[in-house]
């Protein structure tokens, strides 16, 4: 289930609010003695994070549980940056040797199948409550706190450099893959995923590799969902980052541009285009009269994003 960006909602009874943890959502399927994580995308993530491996046997019994892994900075605040160090990773080795200096944990918020049960139907609250009853907190997982006061919990998100906050309608069943009203999202910081349509050479210190990535958003109000271009993003790249997406747009490059129209020629003039296929996370100080944005700064990438619902929040 997915939640659509709104305002936090009203003071009442009728809303509980959590944080919006900075991390990679996965439901975690506990069947039989095994626990594979699977991403909001469908993929199997279970090699990326050995340390959930247990939470199934916490559990005790057959379920589904849904949350964020999320990495802590070193003011033990999530950060998606660090998270990037494990997100990519595909051998146990890998894993082994990057699991000591990035830990992992699991911030679980929701409960939808428990011994043979299904309880996506069931409102937020009843949900919730054996959620409590089932999950104890241990070294790498526990559960999401839940907060009466929206507008209190988004203050001291933007006082503490968190992401934002999710505002939840405790009457609300699960509703598995769709975005919904009743789960609202209000985010401190303007940030969003993009769809990467191509790319501009470098210049200079990058001259003969990538110089800045070409984003697009999906127009779920026109025929066919067309790409719009939303912009470039030069900013936030590592040595490594950078040549990562050497290789990863050389995979995906393509004569034919993704965009609908195309972009202005001042962006096209120079662009190498790519199959819309890869999706990526970035920071932003607004978008502009004309659809783009102001002061993109690269976050990372969203292998767990699929790139057809990325629209513009």
């Amino acid at each position: 289930m997915k939640a659509t960006s709104a305002e936090v909602p009203p003071p009442g009874g009728e809303w509980i609010h959590e944080v919006k943890w900075d991390g990679m959502r996965i439901v975690a399927r506990c069947w039989e003695g095994a626990t594979t994580l699977i991403s909001s995308n469908g993929l199997d993530a279970t090699i990326r994070f050995p340390e959930l491996a247990g939470i199934g046997d916490a559990i005790g019994c057959a379920a589904l549980v849904d949350g964020e892994v999320i990495a802590l900075d070193g003011a033990g605040r999530p950060d998606f940056g660090q998270l990037q160090a494990r997100m990519h990773l595909s051998t146990p080795a890998e894993v082994a040797r990057r699991a000591g200096e990035v830990p992992v944990s699991f911030a679980v918020f929701d409960l939808l199948w428990f011994d043979g049960h299904d309880l996506c139907p069931l409102p937020w609250r009843d949900r919730r409550s054996v959620l409590d009853s089932v999950v104890e907190p241990a070294p790498s997982w526990r559960l999401s706190p839940v907060h009466d006061d929206g507008a209190e919990l988004l203050g001291l998100a933007a006082q503490r450099g968190l992401e934002g906050v999710v505002s939840k309608r405790v009457e609300s069943p699960y509703l598995p893959g769709k975005r919904s009203p009743s789960w609202r999202k209000v985010k401190v910081r303007r940030r969003q995923e993009f769809v990467v349509g191509g790319w501009w050479p470098g210049t200079g210190n990058r001259e003969g590799r990538m110089g800045s990535l070409i984003l697009g958003v999906h127009d779920p109000s026109a025929p066919g969902n067309p790409l719009r271009f939303a912009g470039k993003v030069g900013t936030g790249f590592t040595g490594a980052v950078l040549a990562a997406y050497d290789t990863l747009l050389a995979g995906l490059a393509t004569d034919r541009c993704p965009f609908d129209p195309e972009p202005p020629r001042t962006i096209a003039r120079l662009a190498r285009w790519a199959r819309p296929e890869l999706v990526v996370e970035v920071e932003f100080a607004e978008w502009t009269a004309e659809g783009v944005l102001r002061h993109p700064s690269h976050l990372g990438r969203r292998p767990d994003k699929a790139p057809s619902e990325v629209v513009r929040e």
